[in-house]
């Protein structure tokens, strides 16, 4: 495979990610007696996103950087066309839909039309500590986070390459330095460094990103020829992550266990397999950014509205009502993906292109 291959596996393995997130959210809604240790360890599917997308921007990038024709400023808003517009809908969306709610008297948190808050969300820097509340679009955070990662990543670049003949070692010090961190964190914040989200959103995402690069550095240097190690690697990393999950296991050996996963994943395409390569999950995959970021949106508007229609006296609905309150973010979100997450991204590229075509070549070389 080439550095600008697309590993269809990896994009599929998204939504999987998205939707573990959007179960950790959705549950509490459900009326059942208690939730699952599996859904409650949900919030971990941020953290798979994270190390998918240190393992996806070397893939794509770090031959760029080794020789020296990374354009950082081209890349930037290549990111920033891949984030920015639907994290821009969704904030002001949100934030429409809280003023109307309000007007019509539905229950609405009062930090979500936090005026203090939007400068940050609309810079993407309100996982930074410089957000007062969690208003606005919570999810989002992630993105800030993410953002903190694109404009820091020519150093996770160079890191993975000076590593680069010791693949084993890079991913060694990233899974001891990720333990370290979150072991350390806890016992100097009090709360664990993964459930974490506008104050220390920034930090939370540079050990998994970290782990990201570090295991692409392996699965370049050690290309697999052998279809079913690879699969029998995913499999064992896959349940690893699993089981440690659905008993409540520490959240490092959680996320090492999906670093393994994708890691494994990648042996296996880069193998031939198609595992996770039908169209159908490689397109969830492609809508899962919209999965992800209309989730909580979609909760306040279907949990309010329930409520009233059905008359419930709390927030919990019956399994019918339920499932179908789940089920539903999946066309609001192919709907989303294509309505303003796909064109706006091709608006923003041709942007770029256009400008950059406008500039002296010297100035592109």
């Amino acid at each position: 495979m080439t550095d600008a291959a697309h590993i269809r596996s990896l994009t599929a393995l998204r939504f999987f990610a998205a939707f573990w997130v959007v179960m950790f959210h959705y549950w509490p809604k459900l009326d059942a007696p208690a939730t699952p240790m599996l859904v409650q360890k949900g919030y971990l599917g941020v953290e798979a996103f994270f190390v998918l997308s240190g393992f996806i921007l070397c893939h794509v990038y770090r031959t760029d950087v080794e020789e020296q024709r990374f354009q950082y400023g081209r890349f930037l808003w290549a990111r920033l066309a891949r984030v920015y517009p639907l994290h821009l809908a969704t904030l002001f969306g949100l934030g429409g839909l809280a003023a109307a709610a309000g007007f019509a008297g539905f229950a609405v948190d009062a930090n979500i039309l936090s005026w203090e808050a939007l400068p940050a969300n609309l810079l993407m820097v309100h996982a930074w500590g410089l957000a007062p509340v969690a208003g606005w679009n919570h999810p989002s955070w992630s993105i800030s986070a993410e953002w903190f990662a694109y404009l820091t990543f020519p150093l996770f670049a160079w890191g993975a390459l000076a590593l680069k003949s010791r693949p084993l070692l890079a991913v060694g010090l990233a899974a001891g330095g990720l333990a370290a961190l979150y072991a350390g964190f806890e016992q100097i914040a009090g709360f664990p460094l993964t459930q974490a989200t506008i104050h220390w959103g920034a930090l939370r995402i540079v050990p998994c990103f970290a782990l990201g690069c570090a295991l692409h550095s392996l699965w370049r240097a050690r290309p697999f020829a052998d279809r079913a190690s690879a699969l029998l690697g995913a499999a064992f990393s896959g349940a690893a992550a699993l089981i440690a999950s659905a008993a409540g296991g520490p959240d490092a050996v959680i996320v090492l266990g999906l670093g393994g996963l994708i890691y494994f994943l990648a042996g296996a395409a880069q193998a031939g397999s198609q595992l996770f390569g039908h169209p159908v999950l490689v397109y969830l995959g492609e809508i899962s950014y919209s999965v992800y970021m209309i989730c909580v949106p979609w909760k306040i508007v279907f949990v309010n509205s329930a409520t009233r229609v059905l008359e419930l006296s709390g927030e919990q609905l019956p399994w019918p009502v339920w499932i179908v309150f789940a089920l539903t973010i999946i066309p609001l979100a192919a709907l989303s993906y294509h309505l303003i997450e796909k064109p706006a991204r091709a608006a923003m590229k041709s942007w770029g292109d256009a400008l950059d075509a406008r500039r002296p070549s010297a100035a592109r070389a």
